[in-house]
């Protein structure tokens, strides 16, 4: 007998002891952390316990009371938890004053408690501070009358008050920044947008603003529309010019010729231009010009802005694309310089704009220049009106030596006519905001 409890005294210790060690705490995040709630406001949890969850709690305290929006338990598991193997879980709440009405503006906490479900029953909290925000954003928009061209820009002036994160104007399905006006408080807002060329005439911009727990508000303001039509252009490719074009932007590509041409010319493309709209986020809070733009001296202009182009080969039509930006030819390898003031965003090859400069002008507004068959400046260069930033050329898909120059809002193409004429800018944008 003696042997006996000599050997199950120790085995009868070992076993709650290795059961003991076997057990683990739990791993609880918030899936992004959240800082605001709102009305109704969608919480994410990761719980990760490889022996799963007895119990789990989750809520809002709010000055001193407490409020459960989970309450969630299973059947204990003390002695065989060990041959589970759980994957991580998500958990979805709704917090905020729909579920909850209690809840008042101002500061409360969000907090989980767990309980492993295992031999320890380990017992785990997170809490994290949140601001409940019940009321929109307010709204006051300038009394000014507001004419856009399609496929041109204007400039709105705006109050927002209340509870916000971000406000601007929507303008169809983009949405365009708004910035403190200078020398006003924060509340004061100016936003530079543009009117897509591709934008219904009917489109009626809204300001826009918004909170961070998801609420938004919207204001109209007094605007006339003037639609546009756009030029339709046919152009004939050869063989030479898409031997050209493939040798430089789609060396070894796949497919024939012709094939390897119109991927050049549609993804290719599309994907530049994606590139350059993703430049607009690279601007300044600051008005960097002060001038009218000026076009390239003694250029002729070859194409417009948003001219459609039909493509043909052999008679046939093979593609239709839309050309964004006008194409200005003086002589060969003419010098090419800054249309205004700005910084230097981009200095390198871009697929079919070739050798390509885009100077930002602050607040969103850049322009751009393509095609160039040297560049003179590099990224982060300071430049002034008239300063040369590279020479003509016919690198990327050009047939032949000119200048593809553009301009953009917030990554939107638009028709830089306007900002070479100074009464435009002088009605449209000084007389609203002083720089």
């Amino acid at each position: 007998m003696r042997a006996i409890l000599v050997v199950f005294v120790p085995l009868a210790a070992a076993v709650p002891a290795a059961l003991y060690l076997l057990s683990t705490p739990t791993s609880i995040a918030f899936i992004p952390a959240p800082k605001v709630i709102g009305t109704d406001t969608a919480i994410v949890l990761r719980l990760a316990n490889p022996h799963g969850l007895r119990r789990v709690t989750a809520g809002v305290e709010q000055a001193g009371a407490r409020y459960v929006l989970l309450d969630s338990s299973e059947p204990a598991r003390r002695w065989l938890f060990w041959r589970r193997k759980e994957a991580p879980r998500e958990v979805r709440l709704s917090a905020g004053q729909a579920r909850t009405p209690a809840l008042r503006e101002g500061k409360a906490k969000l907090f989980v408690e767990t309980q492993s479900n295992d031999f320890r029953a380990v017992m785990d909290s997170l809490a994290v501070e949140v601001e409940v925000v019940t009321q929109p954003p307010k709204l006051s928009v300038d009394g000014f009358q507001h004419y856009l061209n399609q496929g041109g820009a204007e400039l709105v002036v705006f109050t927002v008050s209340g509870s916000w994160t971000e406000a601007g104007v929507r303008v169809g399905r983009h949405a365009f920044r708004s910035y403190p006006l200078p020398g006003s408080s924060k509340q004061e807002r100016f936003c530079l947008f543009a009117f897509p060329w591709d934008e219904p005439a009917e489109t009626a911009p809204l300001v826009f603003a918004r909170n961070a727990a998801g609420a938004e508000v919207t204001a109209g303001f007094w605007l006339k529309v003037f639609p546009r039509r756009f030029r339709s252009r046919q152009l004939e490719v050869d063989d030479a010019f898409m031997n050209k074009v493939t040798a430089e932007l789609d060396p070894g590509g796949a497919g024939g010729l012709l094939a390897r041409f119109l991927r050049v010319n549609g993804d290719l493309r599309r994907a530049n231009n994606r590139a350059l709209a993703d430049l607009g986020l690279k601007t300044e809070e600051r008005f960097l010009w002060n001038e009218p733009f000026e076009q390239l001296g003694n250029s002729k202009v070859e194409s417009q802005f948003a001219d459609r182009r039909t493509y043909t080969y052999q008679g046939k039509k093979v593609d239709d694309q839309v050309h964004l930006g006008f194409d200005l030819s003086v002589t060969r390898n003419v010098a090419v310089s800054a249309a205004n003031s700005g910084k230097v965003v981009h200095a390198a090859p871009l697929g079919i704009y070739g050798n390509c400069v885009v100077v930002d002008h602050g607040y969103g507004l850049q322009s751009i220049y393509a095609h160039l068959s040297s560049i003179e400046v590099k990224e982060g260069d300071l430049v002034k009106k008239g300063q040369p930033l590279g020479r003509s050329g016919s690198t990327g898909l050009a047939g032949g030596d000119h200048l593809h120059f553009s301009m953009q809002i917030d990554g939107v193409q638009v028709n830089p006519v306007e900002w070479w004429d100074g009464h435009w800018i002088q009605d449209r944008i000084r007389s609203k905001v002083r720089f």
